[in-house]
Order: structure tokens, then C-alpha cells, then sequence
């Protein structure tokens, strides 16, 4: 199986560790491939670096889907790894494979391991963010909390660690005043710190890249792919102007 990875954001480091984290958990057999856009933020921290990188995001699926048709190792897959899901109906009209997002799939998961949760993220204004994404997925009733740890994105890179003492934090606390039983961390660059933050909470902790992984996997052993009936149906075929002729018929 061969899962092709997307990273919404441009930093080269983030992309190399998530692909990382998703082949450490990936079954035997399943090709991971870490891709990033050649534009766009270098981090998504609110609704405008998240519109920015949809556009991104779906140049990653065309190109996937073009590889395939000329020959290439073909996708069964797509993850979009950003914990805001940027693009995610419009990545699924343009394939019939799979395509999950890391925050839908951590949600699914989460619900199965126990019966609330919270969700720590990186910085204070992503919060609402998460929170419409439960809503619209319904899974604002299973969420406790949704926490900030106030550290931005690239610090996840840059004092890795501080970060982890800030989300650390944030993590204990959801245990202690949320009464979570579980924990999913809102951005796909803290998925290394899923086993460090397991040992330091002593409950679940579910990372959304590994959760889209094997999702992913599930999905195609169960011969399923993204629906081409109703809304999903691939894009009505039309010419666009200037920079996004290229999508055109």
C-alpha cells in the first residue's frame, strides 16, 4: 500500500519527522511518502495560513493522482497532516482513494478508547479552530477541553524542549481538571511525543498522524474509497483562470 503523506506547511524538518512518525506505525507492506507544498506558510496558525495551504494541499493530490496515471507508483491514500484538516472535501472530490484528515481520524479514535476527551494544541487562536472541527465532525459533545500550551508552531522545531513542557503541562492538567480519559494532541508536529507524553500522563494519548495511518490502512484492506456519488463527485469539469488554469479541463 502506498500512502502518500502531506504536510500543509513548507518547513522540510516537520515533513521529514511526521513521515517518520507515520512509518514507525505503519504495517509492513505500506509505503509512507512525506510530501510538502513548494508554496505556502511555514507554519498554519489561524484561517489564513489554512486557506493558503489548502490551495497547496490539492496540488499535492493532483500530483499524486497524475503520478499514477503516468505510471508511477500509483496512491491509495492520501493523509493530510495538519491538525486543521485545510482542504480536506476539496481533496476528497479530486480522488477516489481515501484521504483523512489527522484531526477527524484522532477524534474517531479517541472516542474509542474512552468516554471524553481533550485536546491540547499549540496556540490560543487555533482553539476555535478545533472547536468548529469537532462540531462539524459531532464530536463536541465527547470533548472536555479544548487547551493551548501558547507556544507557536515552529518552536515544536526550534526549543523542542520547552515545548514539551509546555504541552506536558497542558496534558496533566486536562487529566486533572478536565477528567479526560484520554488526550489528543492538535498539531501533527508534536506526533514524536506521543510515547514521552503517554509516560508522563499515564493515560491515552492519541497523535492524529498515526491515527491516519492506520485508518488509511483499514480502509483500503476494506476495499474503501472516497464516495464519487453526490458532493464528493469529482469537480465538474470547467476552465479557471490565470494561476489555477492548470486545474482546468
Amino acid at each position: 500500500m502506498h500512502i502518500r503523506l502531506i504536510n500543509p506547511n513548507t518547513t522540510p524538518a516537520m515533513t521529514e519527522r511526521m513521515g517518520a512518525c507515520a512509518t514507525r506505525v505503519a504495517a509492513p507492506g505500506t509505503r509512507i511518502r512525506a510530501v510538502q507544498p513548494a508554496d505556502g506558510p511555514v507554519s498554519i496558525e489561524g484561517h489564513f495560513d489554512e486557506a493558503l495551504a489548502a490551495v497547496g494541499v490539492l496540488d499535492e493530490i493532483r500530483r499524486g493522482e497524475e503520478e499514477g496515471r503516468n505510471g508511477g507508483a500509483g496512491v491509495d491514500a492520501y493523509v493530510i497532516a495538519c491538525f486543521g484538516d485545510p482542504g480536506l472535501l476539496a481533496a476528497r472530490e479530486l480522488t477516489a482513494a481515501p484521504v483523512i484528515g489527522i484531526a477527524e481520524a484522532a477524534f474517531h479514535l479517541a472516542t474509542l478508547i474512552s468516554t471524553r476527551f481533550s485536546v491540547v494544541t499549540t496556540l490560543g487562536r487555533t482553539v476555535v479552530i478545533a472547536e468548529h472541527l469537532l462540531r462539524a465532525y459531532g464530536f463536541e459533545h465527547h470533548c472536555r477541553k479544548v487547551r493551548a500550551a501558547e507556544i507557536p508552531v515552529l518552536d515544536l522545531e526550534e526549543d523542542a524542549d520547552g515545548a514539551f513542557a509546555c504541552i506536558a503541562a497542558e496534558c496533566r492538567r486536562a487529566r486533572d481538571e478536565d477528567g479526560a480519559g484520554a488526550i489528543v494532541l492538535g498539531c501533527g508536529g508534536m506526533a514524536d511525543l506521543v510515547d514521552r507524553l503517554r509516560a508522563e500522563t499515564g493515560i491515552p494519548v492519541v497523535e492524529g498522524v498515526g491515527a491516519a495511518v492506520k485508518l488509511a490502512e483499514a480502509l483500503h484492506g476494506l476495499g474503501l474509497g472516497t464516495s464519487k456519488h453526490g458532493d464528493l463527485a469529482f469537480p465538474r469539469a470547467k476552465a479557471y483562470a490565470g494561476r489555477f488554469s492548470y486545474f482546468g479541463a
